[in-house]
């Protein structure tokens, strides 16, 4: 298999998540289930600090990515900070081990429920409950490291409420760059007609009307462009356009000591369609190593190009259907499981986890070059037509039902964006170290779907 899958092999036909037949773990925990390789994760991330470490670049991962509390932790003891976008996700990172000094975080709508657990542990809705996750409690916790500023109103916002609880709040401009990545138009998000970041000719006139504020602590400039970008040239016009800026703010008399260049780096879904990590790194070294050398700090927000093709979901196949003009083939994993075919009509390389020897994949391929395959449709059991992970796809001709199907580089912006659509529960996840396999997120009982509606109650209305 192409060295892109981290963790995941076949021997002998039958595919392994390290030591493991992927297919025990079926036999152990059911179908659909997410398997994520640590190998392939330490991987990921040790690639990606070697590439940026003339910048001596500090990782914030991004929670978004893949959000399991387990897979947070394993990146933490990497030595990576945390991103988060929600007040859910700041107390993931927090539940993983991450100190609040090492928390970025961004979001175009932080409410001010959100800013306040941010900044005080006295409002977090997991006051007096963190220990049963191993942590103590989050009373007494210091604010975020840094809060990512999308808007005016959301500074306006950050600075009453820091004011209010006497609490310097440290923050970052994300900034508009106005710069096509070249990705799906819904991951674009460095264009000025997206929702996020400050327009950057407006960003001088946001550092002259807050910068001096005694509870706002305005220290660098923010850019993300969107994901997966598989050209490296907007990452230099977009942090170009961020050097300008800051020579027209220190010109201004205005400090700039960090840069958060986000992330959104692709990788190989299809072999050969990224440039890879060090293509990046390469092009925004030489734009920023003067600045370093000065003593800005660099920020990273890796999600994708680290857990994304360390994982897998394994899925059941429950029919296979002749239909007049194209074969169906039918799993117990669906649009509520992985959305990002339906969502975005992204490629997933699908395959049977055992096949017979002149059919093992050696890369991922649209249309693998292998004997008797047919074009099928690999779909799910939700009452939508959109609902499938792949079309008109070439797979083996001896597909069956209750085969196991792979579907790979799901580890990023896959079990995150599940839904109990249908009142499907979520997948189970597991995590192979080494020769173990760990159950890290039980499947969601049928029962927890109906918890928050047992008990209505009759609202008290003023």
């Amino acid at each position: 298999m192409s060295n892109a899958i981290q963790g995941f092999s076949y021997k002998d036909g039958v595919l392994h998540a390290g030591t493991i037949p992927v297919s025990a773990i079926a036999e152990a925990v059911g179908t659909p289930t997410y398997i994520y390789s640590a190998d392939g994760i330490r991987a990921s991330y040790r690639r990606l600090e070697k590439a940026f470490s003339s910048l001596g670049a500090q990782p914030h991962y991004a929670v978004k990515a893949c959000s399991s509390l387990h897979i947070c932790r394993l990146l933490h003891e990497l030595g990576a900070s945390m991103d988060v976008v929600s007040g859910g996700e700041l107390e993931r990172a927090w539940l993983a081990g991450a100190p609040m000094d090492e928390i970025a975080f961004a979001g175009v709508g932080k409410t001010s429920d959100e800013v306040r657990a941010a900044l005080d542990g006295r409002f977090s809705p997991m006051l007096g409950k963190a220990e049963r996750f191993g942590r103590s409690d989050v009373e007494g916790r210091g604010p975020v490291g840094m809060f990512n500023i999308e808007s005016v109103s959301e500074l306006e916002r950050l600075q009453k409420i820091a004011s209010e609880l006497d609490i310097v709040a440290r923050a970052c401009i994300r900034v508009n760059p106005n710069v096509d990545p070249h990705t799906h138009e819904y991951t674009t998000t460095g264009k000025d007609k997206n929702k996020f970041g400050i327009d950057a000719h407006l960003v001088p006139g946001v550092f002259r009307d807050f910068a001096g504020h005694p509870m706002i602590d305005l220290v660098g400039l923010h850019v993300h462009i969107g994901s997966p970008v598989r050209r490296v040239t907007p990452y230099v016009e977009a942090v170009q356009v961020l050097l300008q800026l800051i020579g027209e703010l220190e010109t201004d008399g205005h400090k700039i000591s960090l840069i958060d260049l986000g992330g959104g780096w692709a990788v190989d879904y299809v072999a050969g369609e990224s440039p890879g990590i060090e293509a990046y790194a390469e092009a925004l070294t030489p734009l920023l190593e003067e600045r370093v050398h000065a003593g800005t700090k660099v920020v990273l927000e890796p999600g994708r190009s680290i857990t994304a093709n360390a994982g897998i979901l394994l899925t059941r196949v429950q029919h296979v259907k002749e239909g007049s003009v194209r074969r169906f083939v039918i799993c117990d994993a669906g649009m509520h499981s992985m959305i990002r075919p339906a969502l975005y009509q992204a490629f997933h390389f699908i395959w049977p986890t055992r096949v017979a020897p002149e059919q093992v994949p050696t890369e991922l391929a649209e249309r693998p070059d292998l004997p008797d395959l047919r074009d099928s449709e690999v779909v799910g059991p939700i009452c939508e037509t959109a609902d499938f992970l792949a079309r008109n796809r070439p797979l083996p001709s001896a597909i069956e039902q209750d085969d196991l199907l792979a579907v790979f580089s799901a580890g990023s912006y896959g079990m995150s964006m599940t839904s109990n659509y249908n009142d499907h529960g979520r997948p189970a996840e597991v995590l192979v170290d080494g020769d173990r396999a760990i159950l890290i997120n039980e499947r969601q009982p049928l029962e927890a779907l109906f918890e928050t509606e047992r008990s209505p109650r009759e609202l008290e209305l003023g």
